[in-house]
């Protein structure tokens, strides 16, 4: 059976090597499945969830990352997705990221408008927010 490979690299890391049955990746224009044989592309990648379907032989299931920015180039059967943010939804403590996300309001809180710092802080807080919603959208839909 045919397969991807797939390549997820954020700029500390690797997160993700290996064969895939397809993905679904988040772009600006919504959502973008791959399976083998798709056409070359690049695409820039949106605030969302990508989505990466192990092959049979690796016990099939789904491997889910966060992402916020970044390209993926798909060519020759081949994924490789270079995320500006990415993490991984099993790895979301969301007691963390709360503190961070407060952390960084109270920062900016204390800039001026008009300071190029903001920038950061409100960049931090919107990716806290995405991996937050990512939390409470998992636990909303665990089996009971």
């Amino acid at each position: 059976m045919a397969e991807l490979t797939c390549q997820f690299v954020r700029p500390d890391r690797q997160l993700f090597r290996g064969p895939a049955a397809s993905l679904v990746l988040v772009t600006y224009a919504g959502e973008l499945g791959v399976w083998p044989g798709h056409a070359a592309e690049i695409v820039a990648l949106g605030d969302g969830v990508v989505r990466i379907t192990r092959t049979a032989a690796d016990g099939g299931g789904e491997y889910d990352v966060v992402v916020s920015g970044g390209y993926a180039e798909i060519e020759n059967d081949e994924v490789i997705i270079l995320a500006d943010h990415a993490r991984l939804v099993d790895d979301i403590d969301e007691d963390v990221v709360r503190e961070t996300r407060d952390e960084a309001i109270e920062h900016l809180e204390e800039i001026d408008e008009g300071d190029h710092r903001r920038a950061y802080y409100e960049s931090k807080i919107r990716w806290c927010n995405l991996l937050l919603k990512q939390v409470r959208g998992s636990a909303a839909s665990a089996p009971r």
